[in-house]
């Protein structure tokens, strides 16, 4: 409890709040990718290729492209469209809220724009499910996914798509896929660029600073992302402080033992706890 009394303190005394947010975040909230959640969704696919969670579905080679698709509009839609807004993001959203904060996430599931945070104050780095883009890709640009998403799960039958619904770039009517940063073929958008500038600004207004990187649930998938350059700007500024929620530990630099806080405990706990002592 000493730890969550520091980080009241800290949170109430930064200048700013970096807020770095990774899967442990979505799965605090609920949204499992393996598991009961799984094979509620994707029995099938588990009893034909063997798949035992969601991510590594993601990477499986289907026989057919129409499998390909009946697999991933599951995979979208019961994870960014038929989803609530996790207690974690709600709660975080009324700590912060009267702070000036950012929130750079790995995160694709659309969780921080639901519970209500401003679209300008979020940097979603690695695409969002609710994105598609050319395959190739022939151009740089991004469509919402949707109403195709939909009908590709209402009118999938035996684990395939009909072939109509193969999504097709309007432009050099290649295969459409995923806005997800999986390799470098990866779209950055007019609004994705326009976000990186926002961080980087934010990054740079508060140099030197009594800023607070807060970090919920980043685990060690893209440490490059979000911890380690966390760790790096604390290290580089005495003024700063860093704070981890995870229910794994973490890395921490000797140091840098002095400005860190760890707490490893779950995310949902401990923003409950500090909701409860705010009222």
């Amino acid at each position: 409890m000493d730890k969550i009394k520091k980080l009241k303190d800290k949170l109430e005394n930064a200048d700013a709040i970096l807020i770095g947010i990774g899967a442990g975040m979505s799965t605090s909230s609920g949204l499992y990718y393996a598991g009961e959640r799984f094979y509620k969704y994707f029995f099938d696919f588990y009893k034909k290729y063997g798949i035992t969670d969601m991510y590594s579905g993601g990477f499986y080679p289907f026989e057919k492209i129409e499998e390909y698709w009946a697999w991933w509009s599951r995979h979208i839609y019961y994870n960014r469209y038929d989803t609530e807004v996790g207690e974690p993001y709600k709660d975080l959203l009324k700590i912060v809220k009267n702070k000036d904060y950012f929130v750079i996430t790995t995160n694709v599931d659309h969780q921080l724009q639901k519970a209500g945070f401003e679209k300008n104050k979020l940097f979603y780095m690695q695409g969002d499910y609710g994105l598609f883009q050319c395959s190739t890709p022939c151009h740089k640009k991004t469509y919402d996914n949707k109403e195709l998403v939909l009908q590709m799960i209402n009118e999938q039958k035996d684990m395939k798509i009909p072939t109509n619904l193969i999504p097709k770039c309007p432009i050099c009517k290649e295969n459409m896929t995923m806005n997800l940063r999986i390799d470098s073929r990866f779209v950055e958008d007019e609004g994705l660029k326009r976000q990186r500038k926002e961080y980087e600004n934010f990054i740079e207004l508060y140099k030197g600073k009594n800023i607070l990187f807060l970090e919920l649930g980043v685990g060690y998938n893209t440490p490059a992302i979000i911890h380690y350059p966390f760790l790096k700007m604390t290290i580089q500024n005495p003024n700063a402080n860093f704070i981890s929620i995870n229910k794994e530990k973490i890395m921490i630099p000797n140091e840098m033992h002095n400005q860190c806080i760890e707490i490893t405990r779950d995310i949902k706990e401990v923003l409950k706890i500090l909701i409860e002592e705010e009222n």
